[in-house]
């Protein structure tokens, strides 16, 4: 399993933990620092290898590309603070999916930009305060987020 502490981003205190680990206990007990620390155990995703892939959306609509987060080499955090390689590409069926099903539902609770992260075929992460990835994805797609953006925040000015 993957355990994550809530408070902290950019692929800080994430460990890929197995059942047999002989210090899964301990690793545990630090992350939660006696329950005032909030930690999230996730199953450990294999195709994390293809990447940790950040979908973004702003104000209900799809960014047409993500951001691959691809780890480094023996490594399983898709995080580009901790080594990973970000490598925009179009949304696959599955991303796409995932993005038009929560893109409204989210929009409709006043959130204008969310970052989802997408690993294989899941969805492990919902991010409302540091949804990243906008020069990556348009400087390798030629996809204009940060105007998109723009447009989004100004109709909602008006």
């Amino acid at each position: 399993m993957v355990l994550k502490r809530l408070d902290v981003m950019g692929g800080e205190n994430i460990f890929r933990v197995r059942l047999d680990d002989p210090n899964r206990n301990v690793i545990v007990e630090t992350m939660a620092q006696g329950g005032r620390r909030s930690v999230m155990a996730q199953r450990y995703i294999p195709e994390i290898v293809k990447g940790d892939n950040r979908v973004i959306l702003i104000d209900g609509k799809v960014v047409p590309h993500c951001l691959a987060r691809i780890p480094k080499a023996g490594e399983s955090r898709g995080n580009l603070a901790a080594g990973a390689r970000g490598v925009a590409q179009p949304l696959s069926p599955r991303q796409r999916e995932i993005a038009e099903a929560l893109a409204p539902v989210l929009a409709k609770r006043g959130l204008l930009l969310v970052g989802l992260d997408i690993i294989g075929d899941y969805l492990t992460e919902v991010n409302v305060t540091s949804p990243t990835g906008f020069r990556e994805i348009t400087d390798q797609s030629g996809f204009d987020v940060p105007g998109m953006f723009l447009d989004a925040l100004e109709k909602r000015l008006q």
